[in-house]
């Protein structure tokens, strides 16, 4: 392997481990969010609040968090391809 091409894998190897760790982040605050806002919806409804708005919002943030995870996988299947091309 030419030296340039393992710095450029290394680079973009440095970038994906990076945005990994964004990823675990905002996945932990995510569902740290969903939660609060289950709590909030179930607050509501014990008070006889109409609570549509809140289970739409509680509905949304459960499809966003699970196209977080699945990103992160997407980014874990990257990280492993470029460790495979920095230890060829």
């Amino acid at each position: 392997m030419v030296a340039a091409d393992r710095a450029n894998w290394m680079q973009q190897l440095k970038i994906e481990q990076q945005l990994l760790v964004k990823a675990e982040t905002d996945i932990e605050e995510g569902w740290t969010r969903l939660r609060d806002q289950q709590d909030l919806m179930e607050w509501l409804q014990r008070a006889g609040h109409d609570t549509k708005q809140a289970e739409r919002l509680v509905n949304l943030l459960k499809q966003t968090l699970v196209e977080w995870e699945r990103h992160r996988v997407l980014i874990e299947q990257r990280i492993a391809y470029l460790e495979g091309q920095v230890a060829s």
